[in-house]
């Protein structure tokens, strides 16, 4: 335990606090004597118990106050958290069926592919047995007019 000297309202004060935490508790004392030094100055001789019981109300109220907007921050936060949740959802959704349709489509494009080729390979087996069989006509017609 260490130990700190503050001054409150003129006197020395000796208070013990945790190793560590001495600039924090010399902190707290500034303030404390700060707020209670405004008071004084403001409310005049009311009688120092009054006063820091005045002093102690206000650091709660500030206190409280803070609280309250903190909790309330804290609700803020918990909504935009689901909200994101909610969008993040929504997008991984999104994303699963653009892959399927994605996948569809490529599906699809190599069915198209595979069907242009087939026909391509049925065009030119056309055009392969049409001229063939243009041949065999110019030949068979060719024949018969030296016959005649």
């Amino acid at each position: 335990m260490a130990n700190v000297s503050i001054k409150f309202n003129g006197k020395e004060f000796l208070l013990s606090c945790e190793d560590g935490q001495e600039e924090h508790l010399e902190g707290l004392a500034l303030y404390l004597n700060e707020k209670f030094s405004n008071l004084k100055n403001s409310l005049g001789n009311i009688g120092e118990s009054k006063l820091l019981l005045i002093t102690s109300i206000s650091v709660l109220d500030e206190y409280y106050e803070t609280k309250k907007k903190i909790d309330l921050q804290k609700g803020e936060i918990n909504k935009i958290t689901e909200k994101f949740k909610e969008l993040k959802s929504l997008v991984y959704n999104y994303r699963d069926l653009k892959e399927i349709e994605i996948s569809e489509l490529s599906k699809n494009q190599d069915n198209l592919k595979n069907e242009i080729e087939s026909n391509r390979k049925d065009y030119e087996s056309f055009v392969d047995k049409t001229t063939l069989e243009l041949e065999n006509f110019i030949k068979r017609n060719d024949s018969d007019t030296k016959i005649q």
